[in-house]
Formats: C-alpha cells, structure tokens, sequence
C-alpha cells in the first residue's frame, strides 16, 4: 500500500470506529500481539494528543485509571484525565505520580517531536523521547508493568536497547502492519522490571 493510499485507508477507518486518529489501530495491534490492556490497570499514555490510544484504552479498561498528558489540549473523553505540560519538564510527571498514587502498571508512548524535516534529527529527538520514558517507568512502574513506546530505526536504536535491558526482564520489538511500509518508526514492548 503506497503512502497515500495508506493515509486514506486508515483515516476513513478511524473516522467509521469514532477514533479521533489513525495510529488507534497501532495500538490495537500492539495489544492484540502483548495483551497489556487489561480490566483495573493504571495506564498513563505520554503524548496523548489526539486522543485515539485513550479511545483505545478506555474501550478495553474497565475499573482502571487512565491519564494522558501532552502538550497540546486534548477534547474530553469519559474516564480519561488529560493534563496539559511537557512529559520532559518535572511537572507533569509529579502531576502523575500524584494522579495514580501507587505505581503505574502500563506506560505507552506514540509521542514524537515536531519534525524538522531532517530525518536524521527527527529520529534522534524521537528516540530521546524513547529514553526519557524508559528512565520514568524504572521509578514509576510496578514491577510487573508494561511500556510501549515508538521509536525509530537509527544511531539511538542500540542503546534503546541496551537500557531497557538493564530494566525489564523481557523486550520486543514489533511493527504494527498499520504503520507504513517506508516509516522507520517501530515500537518497543518491555515488560516485569528488573530491579
């Protein structure tokens, strides 16, 4: 499926399953291959905007708590709380900490930094982001949890991989068949802490 085709595909699919984006069905996938979405759990989705992983979330999370947080200001859905901040300043992730009061059990992440249109650079910044969410969830994650992140295929991608190694018991990595053929974007799934 070429690039525009693929846009048009999963667009007009998310817009018939009420979805407010088309990555929801990455996150479908991602979960279809993991199960991670399961009843009671508490779940913070990092770069939430527009909202669709939250769609997702709540659809297949009875009796938990969800929170996003992004920097942009997200449209209301039932049984979610959105907190607008950056993910890298400290705030937001006091606001969390506060939020859940005891430890997280999932962790996604589909956020990427505003492109510059140097892939090179695109990449690196995508990946940092990828780190910092690794970083959080050794403080932050029970220690059976789960995170998911994106990441991109580039100069960053071995020590991804070094780190969540030294912090979780079992990673994957998988690409949803939703994501285009020519991205470089892939995902990481890391489970049962370490330490």
């Amino acid at each position: 499926m070429d690039s525009r085709s693929y846009k048009d595909y999963f667009f007009k699919k998310a817009k018939a399953h009420g979805y407010r984006s088309r990555s929801a069905f990455k996150l479908i996938e991602l979960n279809d291959k993991f199960k991670f979405l399961k009843n009671g759990i508490k779940l913070l989705d990092v770069g939430s905007f527009p909202g669709g992983w939250c769609q997702v979330a709540r659809e297949k999370i009875k009796n938990g708590k969800i929170l996003g947080i992004d920097k942009k200001e997200i449209k209301a859905i039932q049984g979610v709380k959105f907190i607008r901040g950056d993910f890298l300043d400290k705030k937001p992730k006091l606001v969390a900490v506060e939020y859940f009061k005891s430890n997280i059990d999932v962790i996604l992440s589909d956020m990427a930094p505003n492109t510059t249109g140097n892939k090179n650079i695109d990449c690196i910044r995508t990946n940092e982001l990828c780190l910092a969410i690794l970083n959080f969830s050794n403080k932050i994650l029970n220690k059976n949890g789960v995170v998911v992140s994106k990441l991109f295929m580039g100069e960053e991608f071995q020590e991804i991989k070094v780190k969540a190694k030294k912090y979780f018991k079992k990673i994957n990595f998988f690409k949803p068949n939703s994501s285009r053929n020519e991205s470089r974007e892939t995902y990481i799934h890391c489970s049962r802490l370490s330490t």
